[in-house]
């Protein structure tokens, strides 16, 4: 896997642990700093402005850092990425400020537009956790029996009744509620694990 695509743990420490180490923090910008200015342009930023809400990202990022303290359990890009929605809006605020009395309309449609971007976002988040979820099934498929996916299936997904699935997989009935608890747990732990790796 693409190491830049994973948390490390080290480097989260190492900038806590200095503001001033170049190193850590130009390999933080290299690993993240693409992904932050991805978001910005998800959220309808030009290009210009993206960058420049990325680098206030980055300096949030680097006061945080002093009293952050990574948690494996709990997903950093998840974190990282509430830290450039609200320097999104604080972009977006302070480009309102400055639009009031201006009568810049470009600014007052990008103002406009906060719900349909509100809308967008939701949906390449909805499209980005659907595909996260196709790929953690068709992995978690591989490493099941046949049967128990199917009875994981017929029960968690086409909500058929357990006593069904027992009889279409040939499986007991407490053997299916079994294996859908089991399947759910597997594709929670996956769908968990792809996404702490980006």
């Amino acid at each position: 896997m693409d190491s830049a695509a994973q948390t490390s743990p080290s480097l989260l420490a190492r900038l806590g642990g200095s503001v001033t180490d170049a190193a850590a923090w130009d390999e933080f910008v290299r690993r993240y700093g693409v992904r932050v200015l991805g978001w910005c342009r998800h959220w309808g930023l030009q290009p210009a402005d993206a960058e420049d809400v990325c680098q206030d990202v980055l300096l949030k990022v680097a006061r945080q850092m002093r009293t952050f303290r990574y948690e494996p359990g709990k997903s950093f890009r998840g974190w990282l990425k509430t830290v450039a929605r609200s320097a999104w809006c604080d972009w977006l605020e302070a480009r309102r400020r400055m639009a009031q009395g201006s009568g810049d309309s470009d600014v007052r449609a990008a103002l406009e537009s906060v719900a349909a971007q509100d809308d967008l976002v939701r949906r390449l988040e909805d499209e980005f956790d659907r595909e996260l979820l196709e790929i953690a099934a068709a992995r978690v498929r591989l490493r099941v029996e046949p049967a128990t996916w199917e009875a994981f299936k017929l029960t968690a997904v086409d909500g058929r009744p357990a006593a069904e699935a027992a009889e279409r997989t040939g499986l007991k009935v407490a053997t299916v509620f079994v294996a859908k608890g089991r399947v759910q747990k597997m594709l929670q732990d996956e769908v968990r694990r792809l996404d702490a790796d980006g």
